[in-house]
């Protein structure tokens, strides 16, 4: 069975919450002319993929039904 445990006192929260501390992180490096270059590299390589997909998607999303695309000169009854 399950046992019962002692109850914790949660004073220390208490005090954590006024505590600062002295230690600063340090500061982030720079990212380099090329790093940003290649980022922005594979921004534009997504967005143009996504463009891409939905110019060569739209003509097949585009509702039109195969007999009024479909003309012979048969159907003309000449």
């Amino acid at each position: 069975m399950f046992r019962r445990r002692e109850p914790v006192p949660f004073a220390f929260l208490a005090e954590a919450d006024s505590f600062r501390s002295n230690v600063t992180r340090p500061p982030r490096e720079r990212a380099s002319v090329g790093q940003m270059a290649g980022r922005w590299l594979m921004g534009l390589t997504i967005v143009a993929g996504l463009v891409g997909a939905l110019v060569i998607g739209m003509p097949s999303m585009s509702h039109q039904s195969p007999a009024a695309t479909q003309h012979s000169e048969a159907s003309d009854g000449r």
